[in-house]
């Protein structure tokens, strides 16, 4: 009896692990990825075409807009390896450099007039895409870009009056930042439309230099401090000289005194030496009056003496101009 149990729960057991093994465990069938993928046309006269993907259909874009980015550096190489160049040594080294430095920003220019010739969702978190730029178009709306930039920078630039001459160096400075892209866009202009130099957009460039090197030439400090400040001179002019500023007396329009006042006060904490330190900075222009200012608490300690502990406020005074900038210790934007 336990033996014919025994042989039906086998048969049982072989007819369940056959119906098992009969079952087929659906797959998924893998997306073909579509023939403009895989064969994406070319960039031709007119247009520029490229691929992009990503875990979404924006970043695919995104993507994309790196590449065909790219693609225009890539013509810009071959633009400049047509050139011959029959100087050597630096001549040609600066060259490659120039080439690498242009290459390099190019992939950072914005372009913004494309189109998305195809998109398609092969699975989770996977996009692909096609766009494309009419070359005419990208030209024309990176020209426009262009132009509101100096239209911006001539409006910033209209109130100059109104300022001193430390401020009309701060605005100088940031119009020129905000311009500084200007001469690789002209760069791919040129790629994109062979017969365009962008001579106007440089003369303005090189104009906006000139005016900012005269300011900056024109413009000069002197320091004066009290007897207690006299070690906070030497950062101050080393942080003005690495600017570029002028450190003599004057009294020019351009001209400006830097007055130093410290209170210190002397104490003693856990074995060391303190000399605390109330700083009083005072920024006045060629009419004796204040523009600018700040106050700064600082505390130096030594186990050596008094003098080392007020040499230790001059240290960290230095380092604090170093951290944040000689504008913002002096209360001021430049």
């Amino acid at each position: 009896m336990r033996r014919g149990f025994f042989f039906l729960l086998l048969a049982v057991m072989v007819v369940f692990a056959g119906c098992t093994a009969k079952q087929e465990v659906p797959l998924m069938q893998k997306k073909a990825l579509p023939s403009w993928y895989t064969n994406p046309p070319l960039t031709t006269q007119t247009k520029l075409y490229a691929l992009g993907e990503g875990e979404s259909k924006e970043i695919a874009i995104t993507n994309a807009l790196s590449m065909m980015a790219s693609t225009l550096s890539v013509s810009i190489e071959s633009k400049f390896s047509s050139k011959k160049f029959v100087e050597e040594g630096t001549y040609n080294t600066h060259q490659q450099t120039t080439l690498s430095e242009i290459q390099s920003d190019v992939k950072k220019i914005r372009i913004s007039n494309y189109e998305v010739v195809e998109a398609k969702e092969l699975g989770f978190r996977k996009h692909i895409v096609l766009i494309a730029s009419d070359k005419k178009r990208l030209f024309e709306s990176l020209k426009s870009e262009l132009e509101q930039k100096f239209a911006l920078a001539d409006a910033k630039l209209s109130s100059l009056h109104l300022h001193h001459a430390l401020e009309q160096l701060d605005i100088y400075q940031k119009v020129l930042h905000d311009l500084e892209d200007v001469m690789d866009t002209l760069v791919v202009m040129n790629v994109l439309q062979s017969s365009f130099h962008g001579e106007s957009f440089i003369q303005k460039i090189q104009k906006l230099k000139n005016s900012h090197a005269a300011l900056l030439a024109s413009i000069s400090f002197e320091i004066e401090t009290d007897e207690n400040s006299k070690n906070l001179q030497a950062p101050i002019r080393d942080a003005l000289n690495a600017k570029k500023l002028q450190l003599k007396s004057g009294s020019a329009l351009t001209h400006f005194k830097i007055n130093v006042r410290s209170d210190i006060q002397k104490a003693s904490s856990y074995g060391f030496l303190l000399a605390r330190s109330a700083i009083e900075i005072s920024v006045k222009d060629s009419k004796n009056s204040t523009i600018a200012g700040n106050k700064l608490n600082i505390t130096g300690q030594s186990t050596q003496g008094y003098e080392i502990a007020k040499q230790s406020v001059a240290v960290k005074f230095g380092e604090m101009i170093q951290k944040e900038g000689i504008g913002k210790v002096l209360g001021l934007e430049f």
